[in-house]
């Protein structure tokens, strides 16, 4: 799953980082998972649901980079279902908030 979002995200030009951004530069996107959800019948696991949160961090106007990032993960079969605009004080930064699920049928 890692690669995928990777792969998703990448082409948007600025560093994707899996929990823990380490670079330099002031514009970065980072994501992480929240619990999942599992779905059973008949003590087998049927499908999955996996939620992953996208934080983009930037010093400027945080709108277009989010509308790629949405446009992206859609592509790429996710759901979104939670989106919010901050701003950090303690780095000046924008921090847009995005979270999407996929649902995955278990082999």
């Amino acid at each position: 799953m890692n690669q995928l979002i990777m792969d998703t995200l990448g082409p948007i030009g600025i560093p994707v980082e899996y929990q823990n951004y380490t670079g330099s530069e002031k514009e970065y996107i980072r994501f992480f998972y929240l619990p999942q959800v599992d779905f059973q019948s008949d003590d087998e696991e049927i499908y999955s649901t996996v939620y992953v949160q996208v934080d983009l961090f930037t010093p400027w106007d945080p709108n277009s980079n989010a509308k790629q990032i949405k446009q992206r993960m859609k592509q790429a079969g996710f759901k979104k279902n939670f989106e919010h605009e901050l701003f950090e004080e303690d780095t000046n930064l924008f921090h847009y908030v995005l979270r999407f699920y996929i649902i995955k049928e278990e082999d």
